[in-house]
């Protein structure tokens, strides 16, 4: 019998061995969730309907998702071959990047961002090349419009941004997708709903304009993992055989329509986060928290070097925040969700305590 001799495992590719891995806090989040921008209350009680129907049987049977992004396309008035549903936006960057950057292509967005861009350029070939936002967070056109080359294939604009919460306007991303018509450009929408500003509309009209949405915010479906990517069919053609044609769950196919169904819920809770937002702005406004205006789910605050400090006394009350201090820009910041109004009253409640402890003073 052979007896194995090997003392080394196998080197990976260069890029993983560049990469910056991403390991988000995920563990211990008991209390009211103002960390990860999900839906802080549930999903709609008819998608709880659809699982409990759910057979067992149908488990066994591999996914198959035509059917339901064809209700897709139709609810955002669009044809179903335009439409790709994805397992996460995270899935849809990841797809993105291995269909249009090969070696010395370069992946061009503005920080600071949502990080799975930077996580997954980096595992390609290309080159991952940014642009930083002024002090405002607002988006950094003259200077992004500056930065497309020759070799730029792939623009990421998240619009509303994260963390900062600050939008592209519409005339900005045509300029960008006018500017580089050798690169598909992807609007990442995942925070639409609580801004409504969206250039879906445009999808087809653009031959290299594709636009991500994320059915883990507004919908309260994050731990189904449904996001899906607009594009023209042509470039869904490319990214179909990319995916994987199982990416996507029985669950979260079986769970969607209804959930798209439910207008009325969906209008519920994002009017209730518009209505805390406005009302948090106006409580963070008399703590005395420098802040920036949001359009998305999410306020971003400036509570300077104490702000590890902040997060932790945040936490012992209860109330779960993300520190971003390490992104582009946003030192001593933290981000918090935006929820209901009676969970944002708890918030500032708790915050009002949390800044005394630490001893915080307004600048």
């Amino acid at each position: 019998m052979a007896e194995i001799v090997l003392q080394q495992t196998p080197t990976p590719r260069a890029a993983v061995q560049r990469m910056q891995a991403y390991h988000p806090p995920l563990s211990g989040r008991q209390g009211l969730r103002l960390d990860f921008n999900e839906n802080t209350v549930a999903c709609s009680p008819r998608v709880l309907e659809v699982l409990a129907r759910i057979a067992a049987s149908e488990l066994a049977k591999y996914p198959e998702r035509s059917q339901v992004e064809a209700k897709v396309a139709q609810h955002l008035s669009l044809e179903p071959e335009q439409v790709l549903l994805t397992n996460g936006v995270d899935e849809a960057i990841h797809v993105l990047c291995q269909t249009y950057l090969d070696r010395e292509d370069e992946f061009l967005f503005p920080t600071p961002t949502y990080s799975m861009y930077e996580v997954y350029g980096s595992c390609t070939d290309g080159a991952v090349k940014t642009v930083a936002c002024g002090e405002d967070f607002a988006f950094p056109l003259e200077p992004l419009l500056a930065a497309i080359t020759p070799k730029t294939r792939l623009i990421a604009i998240a619009s509303p941004n994260s963390p900062t919460g600050t939008v592209a306007s519409r005339q900005q991303i045509l300029e960008v997708v006018n500017r580089a018509p050798h690169a598909a450009v992807l609007v990442d929408e995942a925070y639409y709903h609580f801004c409504g500003e969206t250039v879906i509309d445009l999808v087809g009209q653009a031959p290299n304009l594709i636009v991500a949405r994320t059915f883990s915010k507004a919908y309260g479906l994050a731990g189904l993992r449904l996001g899906m990517l607009a594009g023209p069919a042509a470039m869904q053609r490319w990214l179909r055989t990319v995916i994987s044609p199982y990416s996507v769950n029985s669950l979260a196919l079986a769970c969607l329509p209804a959930a798209l169904d439910d207008e009325e819920y969906l209008q519920w809770y994002v009017g209730e986060v518009k209505a805390a937002r406005m009302e948090m702005v106006e409580s963070l406004r008399q703590l005395g928290v420098p802040q920036w205006p949001s359009q998305a789910n999410f306020i971003l605050v400036k509570i300077g070097p104490r702000h590890a400090e902040f997060v932790r006394a945040m936490h012992r009350r209860g109330v779960l925040t993300r520190d971003r201090s390490k992104d582009q820009g946003c030192d001593g910041c933290v981000r918090l969700t935006v929820g209901t109004r009676a969970q944002m009253k708890q918030a500032v409640a708790a915050m009002a305590e949390a800044l005394n402890e630490i001893g915080w003073e307004k600048a």
